[in-house]
């Protein structure tokens, strides 16, 4: 199993030094990818400027998004984004993409919040078109550039219900999956429903498993985790977010450790930790406590 590391973009407060610091640390090892998330009404950072800025500050990791709200964008000029992105970083880029579900971000890009499942197939059918070189209006040219990754960047699926699977196994190249424990059982029974939804959909190829949690560690681990847990999931109420957050464990390197184990167990083929904080000496703590 493969270890991601996220970008401390929803920390707020994260400036430019601090992010270069934590793309060169990420891109010196132990981790595979270096991952950004997206959510627009909020002070994070903007996911394809963040992207951009990481496929320059690196040259050996993967850069994911574990979650790109499709829905909420165009998707010509997500594609023209993503296809340049790829060339510029040399064929890292993988997507992850899902539907959304804060009314907030869609409300801020003028975006409807109804109907984005299906409109989210049919983006994706465009996006591929577009890197496959295709035209996709009469009158216009193709549009590029061309991805380095033949057919364009992996597509995972951010959506986790059995309908969405049902639909992105379609489509998608695997999951990008999130876990606020995690819990290895949840995680599983996750990865089973993927797997079955690729052979339900006729699919011979292996479908990547990965799924994504929220870490920290050292002085007031647990306070700040449980924090950062409530400011993000708050959207969802005081009530709902502080019971979720309550779920979240990852806090000491014990539990680190054990996570680890038993999220590979589980059948991933990569695990993305998410920080709670920017400060850079978090990463030598993972590592110490991953031994």
């Amino acid at each position: 199993m493969k270890l991601g590391m996220t970008l401390p973009s929803f920390v707020r407060g994260t400036d430019r030094d601090t992010t270069l610091e934590w793309c060169r640390r990420i891109d010196g090892g132990p981790f595979a990818s270096l991952a950004l998330g997206d959510r627009f009404a909020y002070w994070s950072h903007e996911l394809v400027t963040s992207l951009a800025f990481a496929a320059a500050a690196t040259e050996r990791v993967r850069l994911v998004s574990t979650v790109v709200v499709l829905p909420a964008y165009d998707e010509v000029r997500l594609a023209k984004q993503a296809a340049t992105i790829d060339v510029l970083s040399g064929g890292r880029l993988t997507l992850g993409v899902g539907v959304g579900g804060r009314e907030q971000d869609f409300a801020a890009l003028g975006a409807p919040f109804a109907g984005r499942l299906t409109r989210l197939d049919e983006q994706v059918a465009v996006m591929r078109r577009i890197w496959k070189g295709e035209e996709i209006a009469d009158g216009v040219p193709p549009i590029g550039p061309e991805p380095v990754q033949a057919g364009g960047p992996p597509l995972l699926s951010a959506a986790m219900g059995p309908k969405s699977l049902a639909r992105s196994a379609r489509w998608a190249d695997g999951l990008a999956g999130f876990d606020l424990a995690p819990d290895p059982d949840s995680v599983a029974a996750t990865f089973g429903s993927v797997h079955a939804a690729w052979e339900s959909a006729g699919r011979s190829d292996r479908p990547w498993c990965s799924t994504s949690a929220w870490f920290a560690l050292g002085d007031g681990a647990s306070e700040r985790l449980h924090g950062y847990a409530r400011a993000y999931l708050s959207t969802f109420g005081p009530e709902a977010a502080h019971a979720m957050a309550a779920l979240c464990r990852l806090s000491d390197p014990g539990a680190i450790r054990d996570a680890v184990a038993a999220i590979e167990v589980a059948g991933a083929d990569e695990l993305v930790l998410v920080p709670t904080t920017a400060e850079p000496a978090e990463l030598d703590r993972l590592v110490a406590a991953l031994g």
